[in-house]
């Protein structure tokens, strides 16, 4: 999980404070879809009100999609994106629809009224109007970790119970949940989409303390605490009006809960492993639970006892789903299949079979809606009004009432045919990347999904820029291979099924390259680009814009607070003004830092109060003061940390080499120096036959300013204007590490020798694609990784 560092210092502690973290999340081409396992579905039935059908699918990639469902089709309607991290359950509660689905490792949604709640693995719940374009409301924190699952009563609004790995048990009333803190709050900060504002999140519960409002005056509401579970929960179910809770988990025990109150019932012993699904009926007498020791059992709560096991799956079972009167039940899990059982009679049948894993069931009316860990939703044929017509195709068998009996008649070959072989409808979904290798030029991405295609991503622009296909991603990365050794000035991983690429200062801003190696029009050959800040701008180009054009308003409208710098003192780094020859403005954007805003990337960060929170880069309205201080500093006022001090390094003829020894003081450059000035300092130096003092020590001035020549000399005694070694033109090759870098012919060989006596600095080589005018970094030993 996506865990953001700490705002700041514990008391007396002398480590430096941890700045808060900037991702970015590139999406895929068609961003309608889902690009990870969906981990929940709800269903909200619209007859009521007139509306359409929909449902609403929760991914491993952190969104929740609303499809629109007309004449046996689905369509895309709208992304929920708010979530920093997996969704692990989404429910909706009201008096026109309640469904609940459980998923371990996912989302969780329910729908209250007209809101969406759901839950994550960033440990929130977020509150959305489920017929809006994808806004958050609200964010709910009380969670120490990973929240699983949700569970709401049908006929009661306001109840919403979470549960997660932490253990804990909440039961939200969400009227008291979502007042606002006090009067004087602006309704419209109620209504931030990314749910993340201190006046906001000050309505919201506190584990150990309240929360001041704006006014002085302090609010804040506690749900009530189910206590009890000693380990993680899995699984959650209400009954319809409320006054019934059960829970699931670790302990392989389920608990029963007055939810008015939160005490304790009574508790069933029988499942022999982690119970990952509940269902109760609408009275709340029986409650039917789905295990990992692949047993269904039947709860009689009056009493208290199982009164049917069934034994029908292969592996653990992770979904129930049941039919209004409770006669019937839908179950899926690991082995891949859905099975419908007779709760009375026994007799179960195998409904359909799938490629992956199921997480997920939800049923609405004739048909099945399935979940599991590819990024697609599938509809399928199940009777749900007469589940008695899907008895009647044949293939039903008696499950039995032992944990091995299916087992067994699986291996002795007597397995279920499925009755269906394809599904009426799919929802399709985009492949998962399961791979991905960072290039050496730390700018592009070699990545593999899913289905085997492999492609290119260039991460400072957020796009693919080839598609090679389904070919063997080990042999296309040795292919791409270069003698390139770039800063690593950021991290990534793609366990949410895209790229994340994670920014902390002050790491972030080592990486330099010249902008004529980014074919920048214009660009002097000496001029360099910082990559993260050029980044950072393309990524914030929209915010800059809009918060310009906004301060430019509230100054019209004579208010001289808008717009103001960022405060400075806090800032624990020395920062300096950049000095890089192009036009520094934070909203203009070169074009290799341009990213598209038809699939546009979504931020995940936070700022100096409140929690995470993410949105896309299009969405950013300029209002947004939570971004990282140093993020803001970076792009409005040109500032980043960057250290000014020279690298040292040796020179000395190679082994076996007639050349004489030019000099025996150690030279000294910035951190990136084109190889080819090393070579034109040594042709010089050989054909003026003018050897540096010993012990002295020289400087290589070239390339630190954009206005010097590139073939002006390293130190006073050779910077003449007389070029004789340009006519006579010796042979002369720079080598580092033992590797040929760069030339002047190639007869006379030379090579940058680091002493291991003094490990302070290191030396590596970068070199273009024609393998001549090549860089060289030297990097401060233990920093940067110098390794080819």
């Amino acid at each position: 999980m996506h865990r953001v560092g700490s705002a700041g210092n514990t008391a007396g502690s002398t480590r430096p404070r941890k700045e808060k973290r900037f991702t970015y999340v590139l999406n895929d081409a068609d961003d309608k879809k889902h690009c990870a396992g969906i981990n929940c579905l709800a269903y909200l039935n619209g007859s009521a009100s007139g509306t359409s059908d929909y449902i609403f699918s929760g991914s491993r990639d952190g969104t929740l999609k609303r499809w629109e469902l007309n004449d046996g089709d689905a369509s895309f309607s709208a992304t929920f994106e708010s979530h920093v991290d997996w969704g692990l359950a989404a429910v909706l509660v009201g008096l026109r629809v309640f469904k609940l689905f459980f998923v371990a490792q996912v989302n969780d949604a329910i729908i209250v009224g007209q809101n969406l709640v759901s839950c994550s693995s960033d440990t929130t719940l977020k509150v959305w109007n489920c017929l809006s374009d994808g806004a958050c409301t609200r964010t709910l924190r009380q969670h120490s970790d990973y929240v699983i699952c949700l569970a709401a009563a049908e006929k009661n609004n306001n109840i919403v119970a979470s549960a997660g790995l932490g253990g804990e048990v909440f039961i939200w009333d969400l009227d008291a949940a979502l007042t606002p803190v006090a009067k004087s709050v602006d309704t419209k900060e109620d209504e931030v989409p990314n749910g993340n504002s201190g006046p906001a999140l000050s309505t919201l519960c506190s584990v150990s303390s309240n929360i001041a409002s704006s006014n002085g005056q302090s609010h804040a509401y506690s749900p009530i605490t189910a206590k009890g579970h000693k380990d993680s929960v899995y699984a959650l179910a209400m009954n319809d009006t409320g006054n019934l809770l059960v829970s699931g988990g670790t302990e392989k025990v389920v608990r029963v809960w007055d939810p008015r109150t939160g005490s304790k019932n009574m508790k069933l012993r029988g499942h022999t492993d982690n119970i990952r699904a509940l269902l109760l009926d609408s009275t709340g007498r029986y409650c039917l639970s789905g295990s990992s020791d692949s047993m269904i059992r039947l709860w009689d709560l009056g009493q208290q006892r199982c009164i049917h096991s069934y034994a029908v799956h292969t592996d653990s079972i992770w979904a129930l789903a049941s039919t209004p009167s409770f006669g019937h039940v839908y179950s899926g899990g690991r082995d891949q299949s859905v099975y419908l059982t007779d709760l009375s009679t026994r007799e179960s049948v195998l409904l359909c079979t799938n490629e992956h894993p199921i997480l997920q069931l939800s049923l609405q009316d004739d048909t099945i809606w399935v979940a599991t860990t590819d990024s697609s939703v599938y509809g399928w044929p199940a009777e749900g009004h007469t589940p008695q017509k899907v008895f009647q195709k044949g293939g039903s068998f008696l499950a039995g009432n032992l944990s091995f009996s299916r087992a067994r008649a699986s291996l002795e070959g007597s397995a279920p045919v499925p009755v269906y072989k394809e599904p009426s409808l799919v929802i399709p979904g985009v492949p998962a990347i399961i791979q991905h290798e960072i290039m050496n030029n730390r700018r592009h991405v070699l990545t593999k999904d899913t289905s085997g295609s492999v492609k290119l991503w260039e991460i400072t622009r957020g796009a693919v820029i080839e598609d090679f296909g389904k070919v063997s991603f080990e042999d296309k990365k040795k292919e791409l291979f270069e003698m390139v050794s770039i800063p690593a000035w950021f991290t990534m991983d793609a366990r949410l099924g895209c790229l994340s690429v994670h920014l902390d200062t002050p790491q972030c801003f080592s990486a330099e390259i010249y902008a004529m190696d980014l074919n920048v029009a214009g660009a002097q050959e000496d001029v360099k680009i910082n990559l993260a800040q050029e980044t950072l701008r393309g990524l914030l180009v929209h915010w800059s814009k809009r918060k310009q054009k906004s301060s430019s308003h509230s100054l019209s409208n004579g208010d001289s607070s808008v717009g103001k710098d960022v405060p400075l003192k806090d800032s624990p780094h020395p920062r300096s003004d950049v000095d890089d020859g192009i036009e520094n403005h934070a909203t203009h954007v070169l074009p290799p830092f341009e990213f598209s805003t038809v699939s546009p990337p979504s931020i995940i960060t936070e700022g100096s109060s409140g929690g995470p929170w993410r949105k896309r880069i299009t969405d950013l309205d300029g209002t947004e003061a939570d971004l990282p201080w140093w993020c803001v500093d970076c792009v409005l006022h040109s500032r980043y940390p960057k250290e000014n001090t020279k690298c040292g390094f040796y020179l000395h003829p190679a082994e076996g080499s007639p050349a004489p020894n030019i000099t025996q003081g150690k030279l000294s450059a910035p951190r990136i120096l084109r190889i080819h000035k090393v070579a034109n300092y040594v042709v010089e130096k050989l054909v003026l036959d003018r050897p540096l003092d010993g012990g002295s020590d020289s400087t290589f001035a070239m390339g630190l300013t954009s206005g010097q020549s590139p073939l002006s000399a390293l130190d006073s005694s050779s910077r003449l204007g007389l070029k004789t070694w340009q006519k006579l033109k010796p042979s002369v090759e720079i080598l580092c590490n033992n590797q040929a870098s760069a030339s002047v012919n190639s007869k006379c060989i030379l090579y940058l020798d680091v002493p291991f006596i003094d490990i302070s600095n290191k030396c590596s080589i970068a070199r273009d694609e024609f393998g001549h005018s090549a860089d060289i970094y030297l990097e401060e030993a233990g920093r940067l990784d110098s390794s080819l």
